[in-house]
């Protein structure tokens, strides 16, 4: 009877070993591989952005139906997960926006949801209670201004089409040139076969920068003497020509080029100027602006969707609306992408996980899900989910177009790092060249005359010298 009783026992612990081993835990229906997963879906239900989220009442079949980008994602990552069957009750969960966040959506997760799915951003305090999946999209908060348009010229704006860096290297370059045709030209009158050059009337050591740039304007055919000096003012001339044309096609942009500039280039140039800016209601971006960016709570302007996006930035803070908007890149891409062309991403980034799905804490679901968005986001499923909903630009990432402005960019010293490279190894062989013709030249000279004088020498004159002299009778008289 008693071995009857432990086997008993230890079939019923093996039973409940087995299925607190299937349990997902917190709330959880799921069970193994093998079997079939209910779960209960909570998304939220709001007014706005509902290219994320779209949840809206059949009254002929009397239930809600779900739609959007966030519910796309998540039904292809079911798709993926290595269970026989997923069963999904979807319940929508009201959110008053007004008074609260998605805090409260996921604060129901175990008692009324197993998995919560919307545009629901990853952040630390929220882990506290929930577990997160991997991010199916990148996220961030961003400031969203007017572009400003118009040229801003300054008395120095004829030196910004060059950088600093491109002006100091040609005046290296020009002062490099200029001391390599004087140490050339300088050993013309030591040729026997050439005539002085005019460089030495005209060149001197306090005009080596001003020579080369001269040549370049106004080019004198005959100032230098020597093969070597001429090679080297043609290679300056082909590095002047290129400069000159890259210098009046950048100047005449920036001169004609209408520039797109944000109006206000970063937090704190609203903050000193008292300016009114707004964030979404119900999220978690308040916070931000108070904590983070130490924004006035008083300044703060709460709105709900993207018309009241565009309208409260057309009027402007001093009209009742506001001067910039703060909220996650996903919404302010899905802002452009309708009011692209008036506006641009500006200021610092408040970077954050992204989205991602809500689980009880402890889920073993976490895990597969997981591993299916990363399936997903590698496929090209993901793409042609953005697609539909988004259009081709990525939702996810920044986009370098709407984070730039049209301002023309200065030419910098790599721009033409090839040309000046040429021109310093033609310039450093030419005087090389020159300076061992000239040494060859001076050497076959010095061996002529040691030639000359002992080795064959001249034969002494044989001429008769005649010497004058004075008689004071007869005059002057050859003896």
């Amino acid at each position: 009877m008693g071995q009857c009783f432990s086997s008993l026992f230890s079939r019923l612990l093996i039973f409940l070993l087995v299925l607190l081993q299937t349990q997902t835990g917190n709330g959880s229906n799921a069970t193994s591989k093998s079997g079939v997963i209910k779960l209960r879906v909570g998304v939220p239900k709001k007014d706005g952005f509902r290219q994320f989220v779209n949840v809206v009442w059949d009254s002929r079949e009397e239930k809600y139906n779900v739609s959007g980008y966030c519910m796309e994602v998540f039904k292809a990552v079911v798709n993926l997960l290595p269970f026989n069957n997923v069963s999904l009750d979807i319940e929508p969960y009201v959110i008053d926006v007004s008074r609260e966040t998605y805090d409260a959506l996921l604060q129901q997760i175990p008692a009324k949801y197993d998995v919560v799915v919307g545009d629901v951003t990853i952040l630390a305090n929220r882990s506290n209670f929930v577990d997160f999946t991997l991010p199916y999209t990148g996220s961030g908060v961003q400031m969203l201004v007017p572009v400003q348009h118009g040229r801003h010229q300054t008395m120095w704006i004829f030196v910004k089409p060059y950088s600093w860096d491109l002006w100091l290297s040609i005046v290296m370059i020009s002062m490099f040139i200029g001391v390599a045709i004087l140490i050339m030209e300088r050993n013309v009158n030591a040729l026997p076969d050439q005539e002085g050059s005019s460089i030495r009337r005209k060149l001197g050591a306090a005009t080596i920068l001003w020579f080369p740039i001269s040549q370049a304007i106004l080019p004198e055919r005959q100032i230098v003497a020597m093969s070597c000096s001429r090679f080297v003012l043609m290679v300056w001339l082909v590095l002047a020509f290129v400069l000159m044309q890259s210098y009046t096609a950048n100047l005449t942009s920036i001169l004609t080029l209408d520039q797109l500039r944000p109006r206000f280039l970063n937090v704190n140039d609203l903050r000193k100027g008292g300016y009114y800016v707004g964030y979404q209601t119900g999220s978690f971006v308040y916070d931000v602006l108070v904590q983070q960016f130490k924004f006035d709570p008083s300044k703060l302007r709460a709105y709900g969707s993207i018309s009241e996006y565009h309208h409260s930035l057309n009027v402007g803070s001093q009209g009742g609306g506001v001067a910039a908007i703060f909220d996650e890149v996903p919404y302010l891409k899905v802002y452009l992408q309708k009011y692209g062309s008036n506006y641009i991403l500006a200021g610092p980034r408040y970077r954050n996980d992204g989205f991602g799905f809500a689980f009880p804490l402890n889920s073993n679901l976490t895990t597969y899900f997981s591993r299916a968005i990363l399936n997903v986001i590698e496929s090209d499923l993901m793409n042609e989910i953005e697609e539909k909903y988004f259009g081709k630009n990525d939702i996810g990432e920044g986009d370098p177009s709407t984070q730039m402005s049209s301002d023309t960019q200065s030419l910098t010293f790599h721009s033409f790092a090839g040309l000046f490279l040429i021109t310093g190894i033609a310039t450093f062989l030419a005087l090389l060249v020159s300076e061992t013709t000239v040494l060859w030249q001076r050497l076959i000279l010095m061996a002529k005359a040691y030639s000359q004088r002992y080795l064959f020498p001249a034969p002494p004159s044989t001429e008769t010298s005649v010497h004058p002299t004075h008689d004071s009778t007869q005059g002057i008289k050859a003896v």
